[in-house]
């Protein structure tokens, strides 16, 4: 697996809720949250993926988008 690409699918309500918790995440100090330096380069890398990906993140609806699709996610119960 050395050196290659895995690519992740998700959807679009997926994406949008994984990036906000990206955004909050990166906020924060991450020594505090995430013990593995190792996993710094990934987030950032995930995160700029996203922002890039997703259009609406500077809507100015952008935060009913946000609680739309996260109870679309939210399991039943």
């Amino acid at each position: 697996m050395s050196g290659g690409q895995v690519t992740i699918e998700l959807t679009s309500d997926e994406a949008l809720v994984l990036s906000h918790w990206l955004e909050k995440l990166q906020m924060t100090d991450l020594r505090r949250v995430v013990d593995d330096p190792a996993l710094w380069a990934p987030i950032h890398r995930m995160a700029g993926t996203l922002d890039k990906a997703l259009p609406g993140l500077f809507a100015p609806d952008y935060g009913q988008r946000l609680e739309a699709a996260r109870r679309r996610l939210r399991p039943e119960g």
